[in-house]
């Protein structure tokens, strides 16, 4: 009998404890690092994404010739008001060469990672030499994640955070101090971008919102921009996006889901994996300020399974479960026998 390894939640957190969050975050950077590379080797495409006035059920698949991929992820921003998570996921692996199931495994946890290892990845090309201060707008689920991500690859030291529920910011400074971070309290966003040189924004509201104008920004400072993420749901200034260097994952589905949907059609942008191949410029001077209008995008859930996949089943596969998913008759073509087994 065939059966597919999982990874369930009180697994995925077991085995990120042992590894420390910090570290798995350093190597999905370096993951996605070597999969942006070949990029055009890639089976790519924007995700299948079904919306409603709750929220959004979205389909993200890629593939190789050898692995295909996917993750079924909602975002619901009005979750957390009535006792849910704002996102849940749950990701899979399978071999092309015969289309069976080869990984499962829950992916709300691993989003928080992958989305925190893209951050860094962006901020290795993107960032302003010498960053040690990251404001963190949004203090949400995303926000320990992404400041560890920023701590692996830029050694930042200071968070300044500022979240419009004074509980959400309470919770953040509590992990970030116990994870030796410093920590300051803003007053409001224009007051946690003072004095940083990478500025997160990740907030859940449903809306084009304005969290950070232009006024408030920082000359040379990285913005990653990471909670806009569908139609509708934008967090900068439009004057910030107008006058920066934009760096993208793929252009189609961000023109429809990031911060350059209230740009022009033609609103020139990079795709990062043009900077990680050498194909085209990141960070051109000190004083450039850039904007990575990061929506998610598929092969960085990919790249993040086959990661789990090879790190778990090599270093601790005790934390594997095995599922009987695969139906095996003796013969292939009689199903039914199944049945008339059982």
């Amino acid at each position: 009998m065939t059966t597919v390894p999982f990874l369930d939640v009180a697994a995925t957190a077991r085995w990120v404890a042992r590894r420390g969050p910090e570290a798995v975050i350093a190597a999905l950077t370096d993951a996605l690092e070597r999969d942006f590379a070949r990029w055009p080797e890639l089976d790519r495409r924007p995700r299948i994404a079904t919306h409603s006035p709750e929220g959004v059920i979205e389909l993200m698949p890629a593939s190789d010739d050898e692995t295909y991929g996917f993750k079924l992820v909602n975002g619901h921003p009005n979750n957390p008001a009535r006792g849910f998570q704002t996102v849940t996921a749950i990701g899979m692996l399978a071999d092309v060469h015969n289309g069976y199931p080869s990984f499962l495994a829950e992916m709300t946890l691993l989003t928080a990672l992958r989305t925190a290892a893209t951050s860094a990845l962006a901020a290795r090309y993107l960032a302003p030499a010498g960053a040690r201060t990251l404001a963190l707008i949004g203090c949400g689920s995303q926000a320990e994640f992404q400041a560890l991500g920023m701590r692996a690859e830029l050694g930042i030291e200071t968070l300044r955070v500022f979240d419009v529920d004074p509980a959400a910011m309470d919770k953040l400074a509590r992990h970030a101090k116990a994870l030796g971070f410093d920590v300051v309290l803003a007053d409001d966003a224009a007051d946690a971008a003072r004095g940083a040189q990478v500025i997160t924004t990740c907030t859940a509201d449903k809306q084009n919102a304005t969290v950070l104008h232009y006024a408030d920004v920082p000359a040379g400072v990285l913005i990653n921009g990471i909670g806009g993420d569908c139609p509708g749901k934008t967090e900068l200034d439009p004057a910030i996006v107008a006058r920066a260097s934009v760096f993208v994952e793929l252009t189609e589905q961000t023109r429809i889901e990031g911060e350059i949907q209230r740009q022009a059609p033609d609103f020139p942008v990079t795709e990062l994996w043009e900077v990680v191949t050498g194909r085209s410029p990141g960070r051109r001077s000190e004083d450039e300020l850039v904007v990575w209008d990061s929506v998610g995008f598929a092969v960085e859930d990919w790249s993040a399974l086959k990661y789990v996949r090879d790190d778990v089943t090599a270093s601790a596969p005790e934390l594997l479960q095995h599922l009987d998913l695969i139906a095996e008759p003796a013969d292939p073509k009689d199903l039914y026998s199944l049945v008339a087994e059982a």
